[in-house]
């Protein structure tokens, strides 16, 4: 099963490539000649590259010691974005020449930089547009931050693998100016390394100088305001006492809450307890009492001995010694449980009584805890108060007195030891663009958009197409499907007569035995065709199928019920001053059957358009005329008007022994087809199934080839039947 179906959707698949076959090809073939004359037309571009040692240097600390020595993502990102900034790229500028400036200025209208001049607006503040700079308006300053821009932009940067070399390349048209600045880079990232150390080291040393002469002030003062205050007050120390009691406070404070908690849900529960002690059924609605384990076994063995009981009545009686002693051990199991409750509750009484004792003595040990703390925080406060300042004022000036020391001792050091150990040399071969890739890439993406396309359209047609889908979708059996009708084969609405053994005409004798196999018990002897919507081929199914019919020899009358637009009398050249409508309006209905273009196919046209149709049609006088002529003729075809334009065939459907719905391919909607479907079913109409008509087989409309028939033995003539 699972196999089949999964033939099938690969099937789907490929039908849609068949039948957009073109679309693919058009969208693959242009957009893949677009990258193909792209990609022939890009300046080939060179990339000088120097590799170069970045190494962190350890701290003195013990974390350092061990770890400083490894991989650490942020401090290298750090000196991958100092390598890109705008000061080495303006070191870099300072050491080009003038024609290397020009050089650099070049290439970078033509290698993407739009964006970058697009920033330099917003640095020089000049009122120029970013696409349209002239270097020659500008001052130096205004131009080495163009170059920096320039330069940083496209400096690529690429760490190696397990290692500290990272590999700082500059690309350009031009190999030789790639080499020149690849190396200038790295240069300039050593140098603005020093700097910006020294410069660093400068300001820290100055700042904590002068801080630590004012903190130093600050320590002498705080101490003697402590020490005359331990003098006047007569303290000799306070941490221990001081530090113990509000601790203890705190935790007595935390337990006395929690107690009286405790308290106060147990006696809410003993109370519901004990107003359930002589109710057991009652009881066992408390969820303290019902999670007991004790309780919810008796309940389990309760449970239990009345299923026994259950078990035993239906072949014992209610006095006998194995049904007695069933009822026995229930007595017995329920007496337990009710035992059992009875000691839970009372241990629930004797848990409140725990609990109340328990918080008085909390009460009575927290308020003398809190007297103990009363007495010392005066005293306390200030002293906590004067004790910080000094050990705040002590630590901060020892902080700094140590980083000054280390600071004189490591100035002369870098966070950073960067090693050049190769230079770039110039580039024989270009690194962009990969053309191959380019082509390869252009040529799968332009392959999967003109597929990806094609499905798209697909999916978006959310129109009648094929048989299987039609029936998933709508819930109806298709009775038959019908190929599209070339134009220069003749006409139509003659097919069946005029070709017999063409696919067109053996489409409708399929339709047929579909019909006649329909019912299982009889065969549908009055049936009406109808469609969705105007345009269908609703008259031409109703014709060919009357003519399909009649060529088995089946008496066969057809009706034109489509009294708003008729064309039976035009297909088969019938006069229609007298027909179905004036013999409802009341005519003798004398010349009311006419004879067909075949010997057993009878026709009733439409007659005059009246101006009341759909009340003509629902009459008793319609109804009795079909049971009259049911007695005559073997098969009742009625073309009528669409169901969702008017409301005749509806109201004619429930005269009909079943329903035919004809949809065309590629036009009729799901959603249409659906309340056509249901406007039928809400009144009982009897349905026999669907034709999709105009069916494309030769643009993949339809992908199972045993629907496309022909005659047995003879070639069928390819202008019978369009694409």
């Amino acid at each position: 099963m699972s196999l089949n179906t999964e033939e099938l959707h690969l099937l789907d698949y490929w039908r849609i490539v068949k039948k957009r076959h073109r679309l693919i090809l058009f969208v693959f073939l242009a957009g893949f000649l677009s990258v193909v004359l792209v990609g022939l037309s890009m300046t080939p571009i060179y990339e000088g590259t120097t590799r170069v040692l970045i190494e962190k240097v350890a701290n003195a600390d013990t974390l350092d010691k061990y770890y400083g020595s490894g991989y650490d993502p942020l401090f290298y990102e750090t000196q991958f974005q100092l390598i890109k900034s705008d000061a080495v790229g303006r070191r870099v500028a300072k050491g080009l020449n003038a024609d290397e400036h020009t050089a650099i200025l070049a290439g970078g209208a033509t290698s993407g930089v739009r964006a970058w001049l697009t920033r330099v607006v917003s640095l020089v503040k000049r009122g120029f547009s970013g696409s349209g700079i002239d270097p020659a308006t500008l001052d130096e300053e205004d131009k080495l931050d163009l170059m920096a821009h320039l330069v940083s932009g496209n400096i690529e940067i690429s760490p190696a693998n397990r290692s500290r070399i990272v590999e700082i390349g500059y690309r350009s048209a031009n190999p030789v100016l790639a080499a020149r600045v690849a190396n200038s880079v790295a240069q300039a990232y050593v140098e603005e390394t020093l700097e910006m150390k020294l410069d660093f080291t400068r300001l820290t040393l100055d700042w904590m100088t002068r801080k630590a002469e004012e903190e130093a002030s600050k320590v002498e003062d705080s101490e003697s305001r402590l020490q005359r205050y331990m003098v006047e007050n007569n303290i000799l120390s306070m941490e221990d006492e001081g530090a113990v009691t509000p601790e203890q406070l705190n935790q007595l404070s935390s337990e006395m809450v929690s107690a009286e908690s405790q308290r106060k849900d147990l006696e809410t529960l003993y109370a519901r307890a004990r107003q359930a002690y002589d109710n057991p059924a009652l009881a066992e609605t408390l969820p303290a009492i019902a999670r007991e384990p004790s309780v919810q076994t008796l309940r389990s063995q309760i449970l239990e001995a009345e299923q026994h009981i259950l078990e035993l009545s239906s072949e014992y009686g209610p006095k006998h010694p194995t049904m007695k002693k069933a009822v026995s051990d229930l007595d017995s199991l329920e007496n337990k449980k009710i035992l059992e409750i009875q000691r839970i509750i009372a241990s629930i009484g004797s848990e409140l009584e725990l609990a109340k004792s328990r918080e008085s003595s909390l009460r009575a040990q927290f308020a003398r805890t809190q007297e103990e703390v009363l007495s010392l925080g005066q005293k306390y406060v200030q002293y906590s108060a004067l004790k910080r300042e000094v050990e705040t004022s002590r630590q901060l000036y020892d902080a700094l007195m140590l980083k000054i020391k280390e600071q004189g001792i490591t100035q002369d050091t870098q966070p950073v030891n960067v090693w050049i150990i190769e230079r770039a040399t110039i580039p024989e071969f270009a690194v962009a663009p990969d053309k191959r890739k380019i082509f390869l890439g252009g040529f799968a993406g332009c392959l999967i958009l003109g597929l990806a396309l094609a499905f798209f359209i697909e999916y978006l047609d959310n129109t009648v197409r094929y048989p299987d889908e039609a029936e998933r979708k709508l819930g109806i059996s298709v009775l038959g499907q019908v190929s599209l009708w070339a134009e220069d084969s003749g006409t139509v609405e003659n097919a069946v007569q005029t070709s017999p053994r063409s696919a067109f005409a053996e489409s409708y004798k399929a339709m047929r035995a579909a019909i006649v196999l329909s019912r299982p018990d009889h065969q549908p002897g009055k049936i009406m065709i109808t469609s969705p919507g105007p345009g269908a081929g609703k008259t031409t199914t109703a014709v060919n199928l009357a003519m399909a019919m009649a060529q088995a020899e089946k008496r066969v009358l057809l009706i034109d019920g489509d009294l708003r637009k008729p064309r039976i009398h035009k297909i088969y050249g019938k006069s229609n001053q007298t027909g179905l409508s004036s013999f409802l309006a009341g005519d003798s209905g004398k010349n009311l059957l006419k004879q067909g273009p075949m010997e057993n196919l009878t026709l009733i046209t439409s007659g005059p358009i009246p101006p009341n149709p759909s009340e003509l049609l629902s009459s008793q006088r319609f109804r009795s005329m079909l049971e009259e002529l049911t007695k005559d003729y073997d098969v009742i075809l009625c073309d009528t008007p669409p169901l969702m334009s008017v409301a005749d065939a509806r109201s004619m459907s429930t005269l009909f022994d079943g329903t035919i719905l004809v949809v065309r391919a590629h036009q009729t909607p799901f959603d249409l087809a659906r309340k056509a479907i249901k406007s039928l079913t809400d009144i009982n109409a009897p349905l026999l199934g669907m034709v999709i008509n105009a069916l494309d087989l030769k643009k993949g409309d339809y992908y199972y080839n045993y629907y496309h028939y022909s005659a047995y033995g003879e070639e069928p003539a390819e202008e019978t039947v369009k694409g």
